[in-house]
């Protein structure tokens, strides 16, 4: 007979905006699929939103559900993948902020790496709590109140958090357990650590030197480039008036 996958039955939201870390996606959302989830691509709009690797430009995901469609009780989990740009567009929705609220509020698992804590903080929900993050936002975590841990997984009550692309392997096997667990998670949060891991001496190598490797731009890409660039300034020149009226 064959064995009943682990996740079967559970659904998943994925909460995902354009400039998504596209491993921090793809590789969960396999192994959730893979263990028998359903995992549903959770965005601010509707279509396919494009992901990223590192600064490069990465395939497009298309989106299942709006977060207008979306309804947490319909949910056992919410991952939250990082990426620069990603976490930083999702931040900003209040939307966004009340869906990972709704989660935390029913302790279902939440799990998140690299930038993803970004929208935690925003949410208001890093207070009193442990996690980890790329290190570049550890500051961000430290005065929303947070502890930063410096480690490829910290498991915080219904939390799972992770650095970066470079901790998936433990990510994904800790994010499989967490999953399973029947909610609501009522473990209290871990006991906080007497301090924060401390701050890194410099920004990680491969985020460093990657655009020093990236194609000049096509001829089209300038082009476009550009008329991005005059309309930034066109807004700017636009609100120096209004300011000077």
């Amino acid at each position: 007979m064959k064995e009943r996958k682990r996740l079967a039955g559970k659904r998943i939201a994925a909460l995902v905006a354009d400039g998504f870390e596209q491993i921090e996606l793809t590789v969960p959302m396999k192994a959730l699929r893979a263990a028998g989830a359903e995992v549903d691509v959770v965005s601010l709009r509707h279509g396919k939103i494009r992901g990223m690797n590192l600064h490069e430009p990465g395939s497009r995901v298309r989106v299942d559900r709006t977060l207008g469609e979306a309804d947490p009780a319909e949910y056992d989990g919410l991952l939250v993948p990082g990426g620069f740009i990603n976490p930083d567009l999702l931040r900003q929705s209040e939307e966004a902020r009340q869906f990972v609220r709704a989660f935390d509020a029913a302790r279902k698992p939440i799990a998140t790496l690299c930038h993803g804590p970004w929208v935690l903080a925003s949410a208001e929900l890093v207070s009193g709590r442990q996690l980890a993050s790329w290190p570049g936002i550890r500051d961000d975590i430290v005065h929303a109140g947070g502890v930063w841990r410096d480690e490829e997984a910290v498991r915080d009550g219904n939390w799972l958090s992770s650095r970066g692309p470079q901790d998936l392997p433990a990510f994904v096997r800790e994010m499989l357990d967490l999953f399973t667990e029947t909610t609501p998670i009522h473990a209290a949060a871990s006991p906080l650590a007497a301090q924060s891991s401390p701050a890194r001496t410099s920004p990680p190598l491969a985020a460093l030197s990657a655009t020093a490797f990236l194609p000049a731009p096509s001829t089209a890409r300038r082009l476009l480039s550009g008329a991005a660039t005059l309309a930034v300034g066109g807004l700017a020149v636009a609100a120096l008036r209004r300011a000077l009226a």
